[in-house]
């Protein structure tokens, strides 16, 4: 072979490499970007103080359709708990930990307890900051409530919404912006509502987030509504203004049977009795009364009082459609995983007629043209104990509590990327704690065992994704506390009890609904049970607990 063959062949060779090598590396970029297109946006939409059975999907009157089909076309969580109270499950949604152990175990008050801080401890870190660093656009638009003063120091890159719980849904000037030099959205005078602005903000968060496509999104949808004040626009109430005068009583019978029909509880499951309640600041409970022993204009009142607690619902419901039509319209729909749920059970605050003006004992009875007014810019109310039994059924008791009415929510996980059998039911024990590490395996970001220098804590949570899979789960142990009402769920069998009394024993396969103590029946299981609870307490900061709540509606517990 001659020099000038054997130079072409050199050429050719080094060519045959780099059309190789260039193959390779086109590959590697293709395969990355397909590994980072099958990253998922995350939308997080949370309601506040919605009952385990107001939704459609979950045997409710309320119209929901945009939730119920996405219930249709997702799963259904039935045995999904939260803490019990809006702070602490928000502490837990955020940090994938048990609120008392991140400084949330109350409120937002300092209670100068390391369980009991009222804000998120310092060496907590969010689900925001760790998808942050992990390539993920994040926004919150909505209820934030964790005892700071700005969550995009804590993650978030845009917020819209209340620092705190919300005190009107009237008023554009109790909604902030942050940062504080983003422009606004401008209402026309009596236009403006709560849960329509939070929805406005949100639409435009998931445009920015497109502006980055080689990056997907986390939004974090956190609704004020239905939680008081009832404030709802007057179309939306009237809607439901004859739906509720045949009473709780009849509401629940009508919703547990449509329970059973969906396959949301066994077709066994009794109707709890109507629940006890406690007043504004009394150690002895009451019952809530039968409706039909209530005179007629306290009657009126009170089914105007639930008509606007669903028009809230329902008005919410439509805003999470105008969230959907977005996704849709955009072609993100497909690969959006969405999961919805509650911060806790339905509120009793605080007897069956509700409050009016301020949360506390004060109540107005409406009655004839005054129940037009009701649920507009000047007024302040509560739905009561009657109706957020009613929002639960068929658990006993509401938020604040540890029985099943407080602690278990709806829960619905949307994702046709993933999600195979749609419209399926999982009936597995699953908690607000898992939510994080979900979010965490479906965005592929590992969660980091050091943060800024310091050790990170342990997630206590499991990854729902095996769940929604339809794939089997280690089982474990749930703990829950606030206020000193208390419970455990292990398997078959939860212990419960109530502020300051014995722990209860249910056997949860049989008595969802906690109507058959078993603490004395089988005194060697309660005993077990009980142990572990003390040592998680231990270890998470939840004792001892806080001698004094600095709080009026709870009353001093006898010496």
């Amino acid at each position: 072979m001659n020099s000038s063959a054997l130079s072409y062949l050199k050429l050719g060779l080094i060519a045959f490499v780099v059309v190789c090598l260039t193959d390779i590396c086109c590959s590697r970029q293709v395969w990355s970007a397909e590994k980072e297109q099958q990253r998922p946006n995350i939308l997080l939409i949370v309601a506040d103080d919605l009952g385990y059975s107001d939704l459609g999907c979950f045997g409710g009157e309320i119209e929901t359709p945009h939730l119920d089909s996405l219930a249709a076309k997702g799963v259904r969580l039935t045995q999904f708990y939260n803490t019990g109270r809006c702070c602490p499950s928000r502490g837990s949604l955020m940090t994938g930990q048990y609120p008392h152990r991140i400084g949330l175990g109350h409120m937002t008050r300092n209670l100068n307890q390391r369980g009991y801080q009222g804000h998120i401890a310092d060496e907590a870190i969010t689900i925001a900051q760790i998808l942050q660093r992990g390539g993920y656009r994040t926004f919150l638009s909505g209820k934030w409530h964790l005892g700071t003063e700005d969550p995009t120091k804590l993650g978030f890159e845009e917020f819209y919404g209340t620092l705190v719980s919300a005190k009107t849904f009237w008023d554009v000037n109790h909604f902030t912006r942050l940062p504080a030099s983003r422009a606004t959205h401008t209402y026309p005078k009596g236009e403006f509502y709560g849960t329509d602005a939070v929805t406005d903000y949100a639409i435009d968060f998931m445009r920015m987030g497109r502006r980055t496509p080689d990056q997907p999104w986390f939004l974090y949808l956190a609704y004020n509504a239905p939680h008081f004040p009832l404030h709802a626009p007057k179309e939306d109430i009237l809607k439901y203004a004859d739906r509720y005068h045949i009473g709780w009583d009849q509401v629940r019978k009508q919703r547990l049977a449509r329970m059973k029909s969906l396959g949301i509880v066994p077709q066994n499951t009794k109707l709890s009795p109507r629940s006890r309640y406690w007043d504004w600041g009394e150690s002895e409970s009451r019952v809530n009364p039968a409706w039909d022993s209530l005179p007629t204009d306290r009657r009126g009142d009170l089914a105007r009082r639930m008509a606007i607690f669903a028009a809230m619902v329902d008005r919410m419901d439509r805003n999470i459609g105008r969230v959907l039509t977005s996704l849709r319209q955009n072609n993100e729909i497909e690969n959006t995983l969405i999961i919805f749920t509650s911060d806790n059970g339905a509120c009793a605050e605080w007897d069956p007629h509700g409050f009016d003006i301020k949360s506390s004992r004060n109540n107005t009875l409406y009655w004839g043209n005054q129940l037009d007014k009701m649920g507009g810019p000047d007024t302040h109310h509560s739905v009561g104990s009657g109706w957020a039994n009613a929002s639960n059924t068929p658990w006993r008791l509401y938020k604040h509590y540890n029985h099943e009415g407080g602690i278990a929510s709806p829960g619905i996980v949307h994702w046709p990327a993933q999600v195979q059998q749609t419209g399926t039911i999982r009936s597995n024990p699953a908690h607000i704690i898992d939510i994080a590490p979900t979010l965490l395996e479906a965005a592929q970001v590992s969660y980091p065992s050091q943060w800024d220098g310091h050790a990170t804590l342990p997630l206590p949570g499991q990854s729902l994704m095996p769940l929604i899979k339809g794939q089997k789960q280690t089982e474990r142990t749930l703990y829950f506390e606030h206020q000193g009402n208390r419970a455990l769920r292990e398997g078959r069998w939860k212990l419960s009890a109530l502020r300051g009394e014995p722990w209860e024993l249910y056997d949860i396969s049989k008595d969802r609904t906690e109507l058959n103590d078993l603490a004395q029946q089988r005194p060697d299981i309660t005993k077990q049970l009980a142990q572990k609870w003390d040592i998680w307490a231990k270890e998470n900061f939840v004792l001892p607990f806080p001698k004094d709540y600095r709080i009026d509606y709870l009353a001093p517990l006898a010496k």
